[in-house]
């Protein structure tokens, strides 16, 4: 009986945990594609909310993203979507929403452009900023030229 009581509470935990953990984000499954709601705001009425870019409707300024997503945003190393911008992902693929392919950050571009980049011959997804082994087959990492 005993068993039986733990096993309901940790099937109702867990369902609990999956069903909170949607609502946050969707993940395309087979892909890492992630659709975002980044949370806008504005900086004169902090308590006005809204999941898209807009204007204030006290003061018609444009909703800028809260702090908290501002860095989330400025430390992923990501590729959106070039027609849907709340679309990103931490690697290359396609669009879940439209099937155009991701493209790297304006961000990432230009980190791309000031680091050194290592990649593998065989695997082109692969980028470091560190010379090494390919992760995927072993190979050793060459510096790109072309930025």
């Amino acid at each position: 009986m005993k068993k039986l009581v733990i096993l309901i509470v940790i099937l109702v935990a867990g369902n609990g945990l999956l069903f909170a953990q949607k609502e946050k984000q969707t993940k395309v499954t087979g892909k890492s594609a992630t659709i975002t709601k980044a949370q806008y705001t504005c900086s004169m009425h902090p308590e006005i909310k809204s999941d898209k870019p807009g204007k204030c409707p006290k003061c018609k300024m444009d909703l800028v993203q809260t702090s908290k997503e501002q860095m989330k945003t400025d430390v992923m190393n990501n590729y959106t979507c070039p027609m849907h911008a709340n679309v990103v992902s931490d690697k290359p693929g396609k669009c879940p929403k439209c099937n155009s392919a991701l493209v790297l950050s304006q961000k990432e571009q230009m980190k791309m452009n000031v680091m050194k980049t290592f990649t593998c011959p065989m695997h082109n997804d692969v980028a470091l900023g560190k010379g090494g082994k390919c992760p995927k087959c072993g190979m050793a990492l060459v510096e790109k030229k072309d930025h």
